[in-house]
């Protein structure tokens, strides 16, 4: 088995279980880089025998992981951040060569990534709780938590660093251990995190990683087992409903991140340039494939003509091929994936769009790219409005009145992220407050933060990751009531 190797971030290519790297039981599967479609190494194919110990080993280690005392969780939470930074190059390396998003994307995901440990060891030492005398009198209620148990978490190919960090940092610091099943994708960044929070001082059996080509076999299995009590995941939300059935059988505590069709709507009262400069970074960071990337533009009538000239001019400036060139723009993840997008647009120009500008993709390269794309005269009831992209493709529509802008953003059975620029600060306040979304940029084309409460509304989802109510979805509430007569 060939083994990539990356410094002190580089990860072993086995699966993690009680703190032993170990070969799959279902043999090796290879890692792709998308920019060039060759294997960057092969990695250990778990499968349900993995699943099964990595699940006696959380076990194990779950009653003295959650009876250490949270500074010294939080300690090794602030010692993860300090690695996770001080390998900063080298995981973004990493992240670009399995993922492909272009460096500067890539350094701003560990940073970002590397935020969830730090926040979250400061949360750690603040569980709270409460103390009180009943109503009645004659009791005093007391209020604590505790770790929810064995956590399962799932995680995507489109982040694979922050996606991990965001996850495992809070689910460590509610004193739960856990099971991690990274993208096949993508699994490289995950292990490399799994080597760092050993070298943070992770007791064995704590993390537990089962990389896998069977993802339904693996996730069924720890869904399955009574001892699991916790699925965290992100992703599609086709696969999220099958996994909340699975959830339901056995009430399973669930936290559930899925897709988005996020609006960005601009007012003719807006800052075109401020609108511009957020629209790309709402559209194009990893090349659109993030679930609150801005999918669907709705810009005022009296202003669309400017918007789409000043943007389809940033649009044509960005670089497109392999990060190792330096490239603004990455590939997408698959060849299934440009022939989606491609699909899209070429839908959206039958029904009378038109493509107003594009990027230029580099010569000579053999990987899965799509040229950034803006594309003018789009019917609201095409299919690159009503879907999800997850490709750096804007569709702008043209609007008149407000509550009907409104009424078309809300058109979705999805609610993750929304943006909206208008020149009223009171104005796009009452925009945003309508919108069914669960985060809503205003004036600012990013809205990710560890500090704030990650999560949406309708088919997006349910619970939040993040903030406060990140540690909480892992833990369970409790509370005594004491006699006091």
């Amino acid at each position: 088995m060939v083994t990539a190797q990356l410094g002190n971030s580089g990860p072993a290519a086995d699966v993690l279980i009680g703190g032993r790297w170990r070969q799959g039981g279902a043999g090796e599967f290879p890692v792709h880089n998308p920019a060039d479609r060759s294997v960057i190494t092969t990695v250990s194919n778990g499968d349900v025998a993995d699943a099964n110990s990595a699940v006696d080993a959380a076990a194990d280690a779950l009653p003295g992981w959650a009876a250490t005392p949270p500074r010294e969780r939080s300690e090794i939470l602030r010692r993860a951040f300090e690695l996770m930074t001080q390998d900063r190059e080298e995981l973004a390396a990493l992240i670009a060569a399995e993922n492909g998003k272009s460096l500067s994307d890539a350094r701003g995901e560990v940073g970002y990534a590397a935020e969830f440990f730090r926040w979250f060891a400061e949360e750690c030492v603040r569980s709270g709780g409460g103390f009180g005398s009943s109503p009645a009198g004659g009791t005093r209620t007391i209020v604590t938590h505790k770790p929810v148990g064995i956590a399962a978490l799932v995680t995507p190919w489109n982040f694979p660093a922050a996606m991990a960090t965001r996850k495992l940092a809070p689910a460590l610091a509610a004193g739960c251990t856990t099971l991690l099943k990274p993208a096949s994708e993508t699994p490289l960044t995950a292990l490399a995190i799994a080597r760092l929070l050993t070298r943070a001082g992770v007791p064995d059996g704590v993390v537990n990683i089962v990389p896998t080509r069977t993802s339904g076999a693996v996730v069924g299995t720890w869904l399955a087992d009574q001892r699991v009590r916790k699925i965290s995941f992100t992703g599609s939300t086709e696969v999220g409903r099958v996994l909340l059935h699975q959830a339901a059988d056995r009430v399973v505590n669930a936290s559930m991140e899925l897709g988005g069709n996020a609006p960005f709507i601009v007012t003719q009262d807006a800052d075109l340039d401020a609108a511009v400069a957020g629209a790309m970074i709402a559209k194009f960071r990893g090349g659109g494939q993030a679930c609150t990337a801005a999918n669907r533009f709705y810009v005022h009538a009296d202003v669309i003509d400017d918007f789409a000239r000043r943007f389809g001019d940033a649009v044509e400036k960005l670089t497109v091929g392999p990060a190792a060139a330096g490239a603004d723009i990455g590939p997408l993840i698959s060849a299934k994936a440009v022939e989606e997008v491609t699909a899209l647009v070429d839908g959206a120009v039958a029904k009378g769009a038109r493509i107003a500008r594009q990027a230029t993709v580099a010569d000579g390269v053999t990987g899965f790219f799509f040229p950034p794309t803006v594309l003018v005269d789009v019917p609201a009831d095409a299919d690159v409005v009503l879907q999800e992209i997850f490709g750096p493709v804007a569709p702008l529509v043209a609007w008149t009145d407000e509550a009907a802008v409104i009424r078309e953003a809300n058109r979705t059975e999805m609610g993750l992220a929304a943006y909206v620029y208008a020149g009223e600060l009171q104005r796009a306040v009452r925009i945003a407050e309508a919108l069914d979304s669960g985060m809503i940029g205003i004036n600012r084309g990013l809205v990710s933060d560890p500090s704030a409460p990650f999560g949406g509304m309708k088919q997006s989802g349910l619970g939040r990751e993040g903030a406060r109510a990140g540690l909480e979805e892992f833990l369970e509430t409790q509370y005594f009531s004491v006699d006091w007569s």
